[in-house]
């Protein structure tokens, strides 16, 4: 028997492995298989935090388990611990029904174990070959192990349509193919069991539907794949079984077929969550940005952003989709008066400057464009202060906060306690580091100070990367709630769901150019792949 969970009755893992029915020649006999993995009473703190709490999970052979849950769930621990990275307070693993110990990532893999992270681990100036060899040579002299390795590699290749130039070095080749070479280190290692932690996360859509393609062969050649992504349509198109964490626990494992994206939500959560943004046809008003001609050269002198052009008008968002590095970041970064470019930008038919003493980001917040940046740790806030200093920070000049010469610190303070409440940071205590606070709600603090500046441009970049789905509801609602009070917004985020979802016109940067401009409501995410891609727009811009 199989313990289930108290509110869904579903399976929350066994005891013991699954049992297979092999038809043949013995008819049919039930047979006892065990797990690829299985993982009983797995716990770990970190002082007084518990990042997993008594967790046990079995993963089938053969198989794509998915594991989800929102930031601080305890995925990325507990996959830490599999891997290697961490050792357990208490608990078993178990590979193929047998009790290991892995007490490094040398251990995981010579238990048949292979991670792909988020952030490949590749050397840039290496080639393909070289990277997949590196750390796995077969003797001290070099040669005869790039020769071994070159014979094996194309094999894989071959084998498992990871098709890639062995001698392409890695600076030169685009993300999806580096994904590929560290698949392919993992499988030169004799993985059995690959780990991919948010895989899609730089992809095009192209570039994922062949990534899942390869799981799926992977899968068809016995080998078992650990998914863990945010990403709900992922899991349901490409998973056979999905576990849900919150807080540390396991709340439920469920066959994917036997599931929806609301319930899986709502696991994730402990509450019913809105999966699609509800939202009312845009009232485009005047133009409140228009942008001519505008090119951004960066130190070394690459030019990043190339002659593009584009309005936004009052009452509508616009959105900036492309595979992260094609210009995007540089744009904001200009409209944000973060760096200098040459060309027009006008706000409600002012000119504004790009390259002089007026083109930094306090003239840009006098001008009324408000920006919540890309990176929220970097760009957004100063970890190391209190909830009531960021949430100041860049208005800090405004009357509102000043007594005389001084700060107004009670002042700040109470606004502070307003934009808490209103937002819903989580714990509503300004007193507290940022660095104290979960990554959703730290974008939930920048949100509150850029947004009820009551801006009359909106720059947001990634609004909700790295953040829980009961966040990203709430965010969405209010990049609608401003789009409905007139104001125009430039959204950039590499979620084309997202894109899709909050725009009302949608722009799409290749190699920093816009290579179309569609209405959200008559494209997908198809035709917007290709634009990604680079796929010449056929249409011609909008």
């Amino acid at each position: 028997m199989t313990p289930t969970d108290n509110e869904t009755g579903r399976d929350t893992g066994p005891d013991t492995g699954p049992e297979t029915t092999i038809q043949g020649e013995y008819d049919v006999d039930t047979i006892h298989v065990a797990p690829a993995i299985e993982l009983r009473g797995i716990s770990k703190a970190f002082g007084p935090v518990q990042a997993n709490k008594d967790i046990s999970i079995h993963v089938a052979k053969g198989t794509i388990h998915g594991i989800i849950g929102e930031n601080g769930a305890g995925k990325s621990t507990l996959m830490s611990i599999l891997y290697g990275f961490y050792k357990a307070d208490a608990g078993e693993i178990l590979i193929s029904g047998k009790p290991v110990t892995i007490p490094d990532s040398q251990a995981a893999i010579a238990a048949g174990i292979g991670m792909v992270f988020q952030h490949f681990k590749l050397v840039e100036n290496f080639s393909v070959l070289e990277n997949v060899v590196l750390g796995a040579e077969s003797g001290a002299l070099l040669a005869p192990s790039l020769s071994k390795a070159r014979r094996e590699l194309t094999s894989l290749a071959k084998e498992y349509e990871l098709n890639i130039d062995p001698d392409a070095l890695i600076q030169d080749i685009g993300v999806g193919m580096q994904q590929r070479v560290e698949i392919l280190k993992a499988l030169y290692r004799r993985a059995d069991i690959l780990i991919l932690d948010e895989p899609t996360g730089v992809l095009t859509p192209s570039e994922a539907d062949q990534l899942f393609r390869i799981l799926r062969r992977l899968k068809e050649e016995g080998k078992t794949i650990i998914l863990i992504t945010h990403k709900l349509r992922e899991i349901m198109e490409t998973t056979d079984t999905v576990s849900v964490m919150r807080r540390g626990e396991m709340t439920a494992t469920v066959k994917t077929a036997e599931t929806s994206p609301e319930e899986l939500a709502e696991l994730m959560v402990g509450r019913k969550v809105l999966l699609r943004v509800d939202k009312t046809p845009a009232k485009p008003g005047p133009t409140v940005l228009e942008v001519r001609d505008l090119n951004v050269t960066d130190a070394q002198g690459v030019q990043r952003v190339k002659g593009i052009s584009f309005d936004i008008h009052a009452g509508e968002v616009l959105g900036i989709a492309g595979v992260a590095g094609n210009g995007q970041s540089e744009l904001l970064e200009v409209l944000g008066g973060y760096e200098t470019a040459t060309g027009t930008v006008t706000v409600n038919g002012e000119q504004i400057d790009l390259t002089g003493a007026k083109s930094d980001a306090r003239s840009r917040r006098e001008r009324g464009i408000a920006h919540v940046p890309e990176d929220r740790q970097r760009e957004g806030l100063i970890m190391d202060f209190h909830a009531w200093e960021n949430a100041a920070f860049g208005y800090h000049h405004d009357e509102a906060y000043r007594s005389g010469l001084l700060m107004n610190n009670k002042a700040i303070w109470q606004d502070t306690e307003g934009k808490m409440e209103r937002f819903d940071v989580r714990p509503p205590d300004p007193r507290l580091a940022a660095k104290n606070f979960s990554g959703g709600n730290q974008q939930k603090i920048v949100l509150a100070r850029e947004i009820e500046r009551n801006p009359e441009l909106l720059l947001i970049g990634q609004p909700t990367r790295g953040v829980d789905i009961g966040a990203i509801e709430f965010i969405h609602q209010q990049i609608i709630a401003l789009r409905d009070q007139g104001k125009a917004i430039l959204l950039v985020s590499v979620e084309l769901e997202e894109i899709l979802a909050l725009s009302d016109r949608i722009a799409v940067m290749f190699d920093g150019q816009i290579m179309g401009e569609r209405m959200a409501s008559e494209t997908d995410e198809r035709e917007l792949g290709l634009l990604m891609a680079g796929v010449t727009d056929e249409k011609g811009a909008a």
